[in-house]
C-alpha cells in the first residue's frame, strides 16, 4: 500500500492520469513498479553506441529483415566501412563504426537463426512495410539478387551459403503466393 501512496503522490505532481482498470492496477503493482523503474532507469542511464542504435533507430524497423537492409545500407560498398552520422557525432567515428559492424553481424545471425516459415513471415511483413507492389519488388529481387549484398563482410562462406539459399527458398515461395511470372523463359 505504501507504493500505491507514493506512486499517486509522484504521478499527481507529475500530472499523471492513472490509467483505469487492469492497467491501473499493473501500474500500481508493487513489483511491477520495481521492474518498471529498473528497466526505466536502465534506459535512461545507458549511453552505449549500441543502446543508441537500438533506442533510435532499430527498434523503430518493425522486422529482422528490415533491420538488416538498413544496417547494409550504412556499410560503404566500397570500402566497407559503416557510416551514421548520428552515432558518430555521438560517440566518434571508431565506436560508431564498430557497433553497427557488430550490429550488423548479430542481426544477420538473428535472421539465419529462423525457420523458413520466420523467415517467410519476417520478409513478407519487411515487403508489407515498403507500400509498393510485391510483384514488381520479388521479380526485381529475383532477377538483380540485390539481397548478396546484405550478408556482412565478417560472414563466414556456410553462412553466406545459407543465407543466399534461405532467401532464394523464401523468394520461390513467395513468388509462387504473389503469382510472379520466372523471370527464365525456359521455367
Amino acid at each position: 500500500m505504501v507504493w500505491s501512496s507514493i506512486l499517486r503522490q509522484r504521478n499527481r505532481l507529475r500530472g499523471f492520469v492513472p490509467a483505469q482498470g487492469v492497467l491501473r492496477d499493473l501500474l500500481y503493482n508493487e513489483e511491477n513498479f520495481k521492474v518498471w523503474s529498473y528497466a526505466i532507469a536502465e534506459m535512461k542511464f545507458e549511453r552505449s553506441a549500441a543502446a543508441d542504435l537500438w533506442r533510435n533507430t532499430l527498434s523503430q524497423i518493425p522486422t529482422t529483415f528490415g533491420r538488416l537492409i538498413y544496417l547494409a545500407s550504412l556499410r560503404d560498398q566500397n570500402t566497407g566501412a559503416y557510416h551514421h552520422h548520428g552515432l558518430e557525432q555521438l560517440f566518434g567515428q571508431e565506436q560508431a563504426e564498430q557497433t553497427l559492424r557488430e550490429s550488423h553481424t548479430q542481426i544477420f545471425s538473428d535472421w539465419l537463426c529462423f525457420n523458413l516459415e520466420q523467415q517467410k513471415k519476417d520478409l513478407e511483413g519487411y515487403l508489407d512495410e515498403l507500400n509498393e507492389d510485391k510483384k514488381i519488388i520479388l521479380a526485381t529481387w529475383i532477377r538483380l539478387c540485390p539481397y548478396r549484398n546484405y550478408v556482412p563482410a565478417s560472414a563466414r562462406e556456410v553462412e553466406r551459403n545459407l543465407f543466399t539459399s534461405d532467401l532464394e527458398m523464401v523468394l520461390e515461395l513467395l513468388r509462387y503466393d504473389y503469382a510472379v511470372a520466372s523471370p527464365d523463359p525456359d521455367a
